[in-house]
């Protein structure tokens, strides 16, 4: 959640309880041609049909859905006053807009944190026949923010019991009181088994550090521990925690920490730092001693990860807010603002014994596969704007530009051991003064054999050996790239045209 403090009274409530959509709308492939077509909307990312959106919230699997919530204002498509909005989708792909799931009320506007399947009631908010889903967010008071109090973020809670359709705020909000800290928010929970005992576990942001708190009812809670190491990085304020475990290629078990911070990420502006380590119920240890971040481009923030996957998938699912607190109030789009990324697969790697995450785009991808063919040469024609490439190298650096014939374009190369993306020309970037700019990575060692590239309306994201190394960047160009210029190659490869989701 955004760490800058905005305030809008006294205007609070009066015009944010008036301000829910009050139907759906479900991407489907088959809408009117202009819905969903404005200029910039991508074609295969999830996109609020209006408005203003970012962190995305509370992902849970539920009776064969993900639930996809999400920071969202529904009066604008600048940031204002947070409420959670809703979608849902059976693949990953398709979604349905759902009705604004939770409004701000007395206690505050509600930010961002996560959401969960009570399996065995052990809230007592529903029953053993009809366990709840409930939802765990930061209220943010702007009342008290404004009065210059310490304590305007508390956590709140809400259940559903008719799989997340609607929602019952908890008449015992706050959950968790603040202690006195100007950041206490973003609270991610997951039950661990501790002693042979299950027990939830909250991961909340407090300013700097990641503060572990325990719970047997999701209603009462204790705090166990904190996490801040002094190699980390502290550019900014940490948000959106998420704790989770995640299986070595050998089998062993570690848990991942995701910790978002704005500023101070590795391209400028907002990024998302991960830890690897161990949690032994009440505290958390990572053996790295050097930050690592889950995504080097620029516009990746504030993702988290599913809860209730199946452990028939077996898969870490994560979606990321594809924007950059820079200057996402700005983007040049107008009936909404932001997208999320692709979703992916968390998964660990290894490089000289050194655990690595990675990020692998989805299998569900291939699905929108609607025309593929196999391209040789140095330049070639893009036909169509919605593109999946393929690629494997053919020597120790390459490089590949997407242009059009406005002469926009966008360059992606390896240079010895680092991987660069140039967007300084490729469209529209006189908005912000951080945009334009040529983003770099380093490659660490990695033999790099493949690539994998996604190009959307507004987007490129970047996944060298399957998500080993990532980077996800905006662009907005006049026109779109038509033309493909490649070096350093294998002389064949592959070409996807994707269909659109809309």
């Amino acid at each position: 959640m955004k760490n800058t403090i905005i305030c809008f009274l006294p205007l609070l409530l009066p015009v944010m309880l008036a301000c829910q959509p009050g139907s759906t709308e479900k991407s489907t492939g088959t809408q009117q041609a202009n819905a969903f077509d404005e200029p910039y909307r991508p074609q295969f990312h999830f996109s609020p049909k209006a408005n203003w959106m970012n962190d995305p919230n509370g992902m849970v699997y539920h009776d064969g859905e993900y639930h996809l919530f999400y920071q969202y204002y529904p009066d604008s498509n600048v940031w204002g006053p947070m409420h959670w909005g809703h979608a849902v989708s059976e693949d990953l792909l398709y979604w349905e807009h759902l009705p604004v799931a939770i409004e701000p009320d007395s206690l505050g506007w509600i930010f961002s944190g996560s959401a969960l399947f009570d399996a065995t009631n052990s809230s007592g908010l529903g029953s053993a026949e009809n366990p709840p889903l409930v939802a765990l967010y930061t209220y943010h008071d702007p009342i008290g923010a404004e009065s210059g109090r310490d304590d305007f973020q508390t956590q709140g809670l809400a259940y559903s019991l008719d799989n997340g359709r609607t929602w019952e705020k908890y008449p015992g909000n706050p959950v968790l009181k603040n202690p006195g800290i100007k950041d206490f928010r973003d609270p991610k929970v997951t039950q661990v088994k501790s002693d042979g005992e299950e027990k939830w576990i909250m991961s909340l942001a407090v300013k700097d550090k990641i503060s572990f708190y325990a719970s047997d009812n999701l209603l009462d809670w204790k705090h166990l521990s904190d996490f801040n190491p002094d190699w980390a990085a502290y550019g900014g304020v940490w948000e959106c925690p998420d704790l989770f475990p995640l299986a070595t290629p050998e089998g062993e078990q570690k848990w991942v920490l995701l910790v978002s911070i704005n500023p101070g990420g590795p391209n400028g502006g907002s990024a998302t730092q991960y830890f690897i380590g161990d949690f032994d119920g009440e505290k958390y240890t990572s053996a790295q001693n050097a930050v690592k971040w889950l995504d080097y481009g620029a516009d990746n923030y504030a993702g988290v990860t599913w809860s209730n996957i199946p452990e028939l998938d077996g898969r870490r699912l994560f979606i990321g807010w594809m924007s950059n607190w820079t200057y996402a109030n700005v983007v040049p789009t107008e009936v909404w603002r932001s997208a999320n990324t692709l979703p992916r697969s968390l998964e660990l790697y290894a490089v000289e014994g050194e655990y690595h995450l990675a990020s692998r785009p989805v299998k569900e991808l291939e699905m929108l596969r609607e025309e593929s063919q196999v391209i040789s040469g140095q330049n070639i024609t893009l036909e169509q704007e919605l593109v999946e490439l393929q690629f494997q190298t053919n020597t120790t650096d390459f490089s590949i530009e997407f242009s059009n014939p406005a002469g926009e374009r966008v360059i992606i190369e390896k240079k010895g051991d680092t991987l660069f993306v140039d967007r300084a020309e490729s469209g529209l970037v006189d908005f912000n003064d951080g945009f334009p700019a040529r983003h770099s990575a380093p490659v660490n060692g990695l033999e790099v054999d493949e690539l994998r590239i996604f190009l959307d309306r507004s987007s490129i994201e970047i996944f060298i050996n399957n998500g080993e190394l990532v980077m996800t960047d905006l662009v907005f160009p006049r026109e779109r790239y038509t033309r493909l210029h490649l070096e350093g190659l294998k002389d064949e490869n592959h070409l996807h045209y994707l269909k659109s989701v809309w």
